[in-house]
């Protein structure tokens, strides 16, 4: 089962602090790991709030807030998709994580599969959609997934 594990923003990531040579080496290690292991399937880290925009689309009519956004306890600032076999599994890696200042908030939910849903015309359009990924090279790691 593939899982989402999301890095919550900090102040450092919100003003837009970049991690040192060291840290950046650090979870490239521990990327690498993840990777050898079959784990991760993918991951970034994300730009602060201020380069970004919340919409809320409402009775046809999308409204746009340009960023920075004030609360940072509900603001992503990175995330990886593992493969794991349990949520278990995904907590053991987790605690593996090197510490980055101010990074000590993560969240980890279950992504849904295709066979999650009742099966029909809807299932096949998004089979069909990640038919059409793979031909363009693109893995259909996300909802698309066969």
């Amino acid at each position: 089962m593939r899982f989402m594990v999301m890095i919550k923003a900090s102040a450092e990531t919100e003003a837009g602090v970049m991690p040192t040579d060291e840290q950046l080496l650090e979870m490239g290690r521990y990327n690498e790991e993840l990777v050898q292991a079959g784990v991760m399937k993918d991951g970034a880290g994300l730009h602060p709030t201020s380069k970004g925009a919340r919409i809320v689309m409402k009775d046809g009519e999308m409204l746009v807030t340009d960023g920075p956004f004030a609360e940072t306890k509900e603001v992503i600032a990175g995330f990886w998709i593992w493969e794991c076999a349990s949520l278990q599994e995904a907590l053991e890696w987790l605690k593996k994580c090197p510490a980055s200042p101010g990074q000590t908030d993560y969240e980890i939910r279950q992504v849904f599969e295709l066979e999650d849903f009742v099966q029909g015309e809807g299932i096949d359009q998004h089979k069909k959609v990640a038919q059409q990924m793979d031909e363009q090279g693109l893995e259909s790691q996300t909802a698309y997934r066969k």
